[in-house]
C-alpha cells in the first residue's frame, strides 16, 4: 500500500507554500496525487515539480508587480505590500507560513523577506505623514517624487478636467484606505453625510456632497476606472459594517467600475491581532478583481457565492485568543509585553521617538485615552490622537495603576511613547517617527504628528498578509488556464 504525506507535510519537505502545492495538484503535475474528501493526498517517494521554463530554456523570472497606493499615509500598506522589514519572532507562524523564507535576526525578531510588489505612486493631504514617508522609503529606494501631497479628488480632476496624467501606466494593484473617520465608532459618525471636504476642511454648505470625506472611496473607484488594475484593496474601519446598508452600497459602487468590469468579493473584517499583530485592532477589507485579467477557471471560482479555500484571497487567520489545543498549528496573541521587548525608557534611549512622549497629566477614566495598557494583553487600538488621549504605559496605583512590575521599580507614571505605539502598529525600528528639522531637509516631524500618523496606518505585519496571500495566488488567479 502506498504511503502518503500531506499538503502541509509536502509544502515542509519541498519548501514551497502549501497553495502552491495545492495548483500543483489541480494541475496534474504531481504524480499519482489524490483528492479525497476536498483534500489532497501525495505520495512519499513523490519528486518536487520543476518549474516551467520559458522559450530560452531559462526559469522565469517573477515580473515585479506595481502598486498605486491612495491615502498612503506614513506607508504601513506600502511597507506591508513590499516587505523586507523586521517584526517580532513571535508574530509569524511558520507551520502556517512555512514557505516565508524567514530572516533570523536574533532571539526575539525576525527579517520578512520581500514581495513580489513596489509601489510607484503613493498620495495624501497631510504634510507629516509625506514627510515621514519620504524620509523612511528614500532609504529602501523609492524616488520621493512618487507621493503626492494632494487630495485624489483634485487629482481625479486633472486627468478628467485637463487631460494631465499623473497616474503611472501598468498599475496592477490599486490600494487605499480611505477617510473613516465619518464611519469610526470614535468620532460622530456621520458616513456618507460627512460636512468635511476632501481636503480636510469644514464644507462652505452644509450639504451633502460626492466631495466630502465620508465619499472619498468614490473618488478611489475614479482612480481605478483610470488605471484599470488587476486588483485593488479598500481599508476601513469596521464601523462601517454597522451603518444601515453602507458596506453594501460601498461594494455595489465598486463592482460597476468600468461598467461592471470588477468581481467585488464579500467584504470580511479582519483582526489585526489574529495574524500577529499585538492590538485590539479592526478593519473591512473590500477586495475586487479585474474580469479581463482573470482565467477562466478563477472568474468562476471568485464569482461563486462561496469562495473555496484555495481561491480564498483573504490571509489564513495565524493567531488567536486562547489557543485551542485541538489544533497545533494555532499560535496564541502576541502581548504587549513581547511588543516592548528591548526598549529602553524614555529617559535612557537614543532613539528619538522612544525618548518621546505625551506629557499630558491623567484626566480621569470618564475621559478617552486614560486608560493603562495591560502588559499580558494586547494593546487596544492606536488612535491618531492628539497627546491628552494617548493611552498610559502605566498609571500610578493612586490612578487604578495595574503594572507593579514596574511601579515597584519606583518608574513614573506616563503615557506611552511614540515608538511603543509603532511597535504595537508592526512598524521596524528602523522607522523614524520624530525628527529634526535639520535631519530632515528642514521639514521636522513632532511628536504630535508622530501620534497621529501612526494612529493613521495600516499595520504593516496585517498588510503583508495580505500582499503575500495576493503573491502566492497570483498566477492561480492570472496564469494560464
Amino acid at each position: 500500500m502506498k504511503d502518503f504525506m500531506s499538503v502541509n507535510e509536502s509544502a515542509k519537505k519541498w519548501g514551497i507554500s502549501e497553495r502552491r502545492i495545492q495548483y500543483l495538484c489541480s494541475e496534474n503535475r504531481i504524480d499519482e496525487a489524490e483528492k479525497i474528501g476536498g483534500v489532497w493526498l501525495i505520495p512519499n517517494d513523490a519528486t518536487k515539480p520543476v518549474n516551467k521554463k520559458n522559450k530560452s530554456n531559462k526559469i522565469k523570472i517573477e515580473k515585479t508587480l506595481n502598486v498605486l497606493s491612495l491615502f498612503s499615509g506614513c506607508g504601513g500598506m506600502d511597507l506591508g505590500f513590499e516587505g523586507g522589514f523586521s517584526v517580532l519572532k513571535k508574530s509569524i507562524n511558520k507551520r502556517i507560513n512555512n514557505h516565508w523564507k524567514i530572516k533570523k535576526i536574533d532571539d526575539y525578531w525576525v527579517g520578512l523577506p520581500k514581495t513580489r510588489f513596489t509601489t510607484v505612486f503613493a498620495n495624501d493631504i497631510r504634510t507629516d505623514a509625506r514627510n515621514a514617508w519620504v524620509r523612511y522609503f528614500t532609504k529602501r529606494g523609492a524616488d520621493k517624487n512618487i507621493y503626492y501631497l494632494e487630495s485624489i479628488v483634485n487629482l481625479v480632476k486633472l486627468y478628467k478636467e485637463n487631460s494631465v496624467n499623473i497616474f503611472p501606466k501598468e498599475i496592477d494593484v490599486v490600494t487605499g484606505g480611505f477617510p473613516c473617520q465619518d464611519f469610526s465608532i470614535a468620532g460622530k459618525r456621520q458616513g456618507f453625510n460627512s460636512q468635511k471636504g476632501h481636503d480636510g476642511y469644514k464644507l462652505v454648505e452644509d450639504v451633502p456632497t460626492v466631495e466630502n470625506r465620508g465619499q472619498l472611496y468614490i473618488w478611489m473607484r475614479e482612480v481605478i476606472a483610470i488605471t484599470k488594475p488587476k486588483v485593488f484593496i479598500a481599508e476601513n474601519v469596521k464601523g462601517l459594517t454597522n451603518l444601515s446598508n453602507v458596506k453594501d452600497i460601498i461594494e455595489k459602487d465598486f463592482a460597476s467600475v468600468c461598467d461592471g468590469g470588477y468581481i467585488v468579493v464579500p467584504a470580511k473584517v479582519l483582526h489585526a491581532a489574529n495574524y500577529g499583530v499585538p492590538q485590539n485592532r479592526e478593519r473591512v477589507i473590500f477586495l475586487g478583481f479585474k474580469k479581463s485579467a482573470l482565467n477562466e477557471k478563477a472568474l468562476n471560482k471568485l464569482s461563486e457565492k462561496s469562495i473555496s479555500a484555495e481561491y480564498d484571497p483573504y490571509p489564513i487567520i495565524t493567531h488567536f485568543l486562547n489557543k485551542d489545543n485541538s489544533n497545533k498549528y494555532q499560535n496564541a496573541f502576541v502581548n504587549t509585553k513581547d511588543a516592548f521587548v528591548g526598549l529602553e525608557e524614555p529617559d535612557l534611549s537614543n532613539d528619538l521617538s522612544q525618548k518621546t512622549y505625551s506629557k499630558a497629566k491623567y484626566m480621569g477614566k470618564h475621559c478617552q485615552g486614560q486608560n493603562e495598557v495591560s502588559m499580558d494583553k494586547i494593546a487596544p487600538t492606536i488612535r491618531s490622537e492628539h497627546h491628552g488621549n494617548i493611552e498610559f504605559r502605566r498609571l500610578s496605583v493612586e490612578h487604578g495603576g495595574n503594572n507593579f512590575e514596574e511601579i515597584l521599580l519606583g518608574l513614573p507614571e506616563r503615557r506611552l511613547t511614540v515608538r511603543e505605539c509603532a511597535r504595537i502598529q508592526t512598524f521596524p525600528d528602523d522607522y523614524e517617527f520624530v525628527v529634526k528639522a535639520q535631519d530632515n531637509d528642514g521639514k521636522s516631524i513632532s511628536g504630535s504628528e508622530a501620534y497621529k500618523i501612526i494612529g493613521n496606518a495600516v499595520p504593516p505585519l496585517l498588510a503583508y498578509h495580505i500582499a503575500k496571500r495576493l503573491e502566492d495566488n497570483w498566477d492561480l488567479y492570472f496564469g494560464g488556464d
